[in-house]
């Protein structure tokens, strides 16, 4: 005797839906997120620290602009994609195109209230915002490289 198909959607049909805490593919964002998080705290550490050195206080700020702006710029894609990772295409497509808009749209903000302003060096905002934007990147690209995701759900219902 053959059942029929249960017509509720189940979690990977509700665009609400959270990944499962062993869900190969929020593993690969994850990762991606907790480096990124460690190279943003490391670059902040070194970064005010070198920025004190070259400019002093202003090198400081630098430093500090810098990394919260590669946190903006780096964090929110990663976050994105984990929060839609079970949405549909569409959906993560929107959201993924979304956050990609404010955070250019902050940036530049941010970049333009700062244009005349000289309590901060322009140079160490310039290298940490690079190394921090580059080095996540970098991240980014080991984490989905080095994740073991399956091309096929073993136990997935057949469409």
């Amino acid at each position: 005797m053959t059942t029929a198909p249960d017509p509720t959607p189940g979690p990977a049909d509700d665009d609400t839906a959270t990944p499962a805490a062993g869900d190969p593919a929020a593993a690969v964002f994850r990762r991606a997120l907790r480096d990124t998080a460690l190279l943003l705290g490391v670059l902040a550490v070194v970064g005010v620290g070198v920025g004190a050195l070259v400019a002093g206080v202003p090198g400081v700020w630098g430093a500090v602009i810098g990394v919260g702006l590669a946190l903006v710029f780096s964090g929110t894609t990663v976050v994105a994609m984990l929060r839609t990772l079970r949405s549909s295409p569409t959906t993560m497509a929107a959201v993924v195109m979304g956050t990609w808009l404010a955070k250019v749209l902050v940036v530049v903000v941010v970049l333009a209230l700062l244009r005349d302003q000289d309590f901060y060096s322009r140079g160490v905002l310039a290298a940490v915002l690079a190394l921090g934007v580059l080095g996540s990147a970098v991240l980014d690209y080991r984490a989905v490289a080095g994740g073991r995701v399956p091309y096929v759900e073993p136990g997935a219902p057949r469409r």
